[in-house]
């Protein structure tokens, strides 16, 4: 185990700038603040940390629309911030992984400008550009993934342009080996300012169908997706053409040559296909992305049947790769809400965290989850979230798991000296970090002894898993490493559950800080959201 990559069993905690610190009082965080608040990440027993884009970008899209990829933003700070970022983080031991969109830039992008001023320049095939139809209509049906079609029209060289996003995020034309090489260009330049991986976004959507085919209708009881609600017309296909093509496998491997020369570098895709499971075990086999991260447990089903099902599918398509897990990030809403409503106890939140991170892979954490914190509500009037303020009320968006962390409980959550960009409800100032240290029986504090003790067991770190067939709603595991075997198990219910441990003996294991179980005759019982760790005897 001590010979593993150190991102194999990492736990990444996940920052979204604009919400985690200000430090120049305009109401959204920046670099600074991040380097103000690394000790208390350290504090936390992460291995890692994940940024959010903060490139510069007009904000169409939150940082995900990016006007140049090797500059920070001014929002953000500068590029001495992040070197200061990446210096203090490495002292702490922390890795730094960033965000990068390889799939689409912002249309005030350099690249973009040139590229639709005509047919003949430099940048003309740099993005996905098509003829109308005889009629003057897109080029195919294909939509947009935040609500309409992914066509928009373009006068000054009377065409259509891709954009599977938002209008004002052009789609680049990775068929164009010159894109594939600038990409590999600026991701050379974070490797070498001492990066040590990247996030990449969407990276199933690099490249398109050349041949412009129309995606086929997807049937109305199939209408459910990952990060989209069924109510979305992106719903109404089978995204066969518009990404997840097979030229997109050779470049990863590029990408991973590249990558190769940096020892320790590593890449974690975000990957969100018509089969996402099946798409992460073919782009982290080979000599590709050295993780695959997908939203199968970002959803609302809440049963120990749906995640040993998807681990399992995942686990048996998987026989190279490495995954890594998640149960909530910056585009769903958080985890206690979507599976404890309105009111969620803080014993789901441990639980949950106990069960990611004992689950095999690699693990990410939100800013936030180690705190409980629940969903916001965020009135539409204070709506930021372009996908929200389109699909409202039917889908609020996801501005309400990207409020404000709240590091106190006054007004601004010690977020901010002026007005913080969204709200801070009420409920997240009463679960704030100075709160919660305070408190010996905080969710927080649960978290970092879990943490400490998760880095003593070598089996949950690394080894392998095998799912044991149990009744709702005990969902219950055993990993293996060196001899050693680990048996896990979690209540996913408020009441209590039992389950019959596995024939032989068993030590049962304390320290980890989560609320636990009781054993005897070879059963165990688990309170409300009870977690159970014992070591075969």
């Amino acid at each position: 185990m001590s010979h593993s990559p150190w991102w194999r069993g990492a736990v990444i905690y996940q920052i979204y700038p604009r919400s985690f610190l200000d430090t120049d009082g305009d109401g959204v965080g920046d670099l600074p603040g991040i380097v103000d608040r690394l000790d208390y990440v350290a504090s936390l027993g992460v291995d890692a940390i994940w940024i959010s884009p903060f490139f510069k970008s007009p904000m169409a899209d939150f940082g995900y629309d990016i006007a140049d990829q090797r500059a920070v933003d001014p929002l953000f700070g500068t590029l001495e911030d992040f070197d200061r970022l990446l210096a203090k983080a490495h002292s702490l031991g922390l890795k730094v992984m960033i965000d990068q969109v390889f799939s689409h830039t912002s249309d005030q992008h350099e690249w973009f400008r040139e590229s639709r001023q005509s047919h003949d320049n430099p940048k003309a095939d740099w993005y996905v550009w098509a003829n109308a139809r005889e009629d003057g209509t897109p080029p195919n049906n294909w939509m947009s993934l935040f609500g309409g079609v992914a066509w928009r029209w373009e006068p000054r060289r009377c065409q259509y342009y891709l954009h599977n996003f938002l209008s004002s995020q052009p789609d680049l034309n990775f068929h164009n080996p010159d894109v594939q090489q600038a990409t590999l260009d600026y991701v050379r330049f974070w490797l070498d300012r001492g990066v040590d991986g990247f996030r990449l976004d969407s990276i199933n959507f690099c490249f398109h169908d050349a041949q412009l085919r129309d995606n086929p209708p997807k049937p109305a009881d199939k209408r459910v997706g990952r990060g989209f609600s069924a109510d979305n017309p992106y719903a109404f296909q089978y995204h066969w053409y518009n990404n997840t093509q097979p030229e997109n496998v050779a470049f990863l491997e590029r990408v991973r040559t590249l990558l190769d020369r940096y020892p320790g570098a590593v890449t974690l895709g975000e990957i969100s296909s018509e089969d996402s499971l099946a798409t992460t075990a073919e782009y982290t086999s080979g000599n590709r992305l050295h993780m695959g991260y997908s939203f199968e447990l970002l959803v609302d089903d809440f049963s120990a049947g749906y995640i040993r099902d998807t681990v399992s599918r995942l686990e048996a398509a998987m026989t190279e790769g490495w995954p890594c897990w998640a149960v909530s990030n910056h585009d769903v809403r958080r985890a206690v809400t979507r599976w404890g409503g309105e009111h969620p106890p803080a014993q789901l939140a441990r639980m949950l965290v106990a069960m990611v991170c004992s689950l095999r892979g690699s693990v990410c954490i939100y800013q936030g989850e180690e705190l409980g914190l629940p969903e916001a509500d965020v009135p539409f009037e204070a709506l930021q979230d372009p996908y929200g303020i389109t699909f409202w009320p039917n889908f609020k968006g996801r501005d309400g798991c990207r409020t404000p962390m709240p590091w106190t409980a006054d007004a601004s959550a010690g977020f901010s000296a002026g007005q913080p960009w969204l709200p801070v409800p009420d409920a997240h100032r009463a679960l704030s970090v100075a709160a919660q240290e305070a408190d010996p029986d905080s969710v927080l504090n649960a978290f970092r002894a879990f943490m400490a003790w998760r880095r003593t067991q070598p089996a949950l770190v690394g080894g392998d898993i095998a799912f044991l067939e149990t009744a709702e709603p005990v969902l219950a595991f055993v990993r293996e490493a060196d001899g050693t075997r680990l048996l896990a198990a979690f209540n996913l219910s408020p009441g209590d559950a039992e389950f019959v441990l596995p024939a032989g003996e068993w030590e049962v294991l304390e320290g980890h800080g989560m609320p636990g179980a009781q054993v005897e005759a070879g059963r165990a019982r688990l309170s409300g959201y009870g977690v159970f760790y014992a070591r075969a005897a």
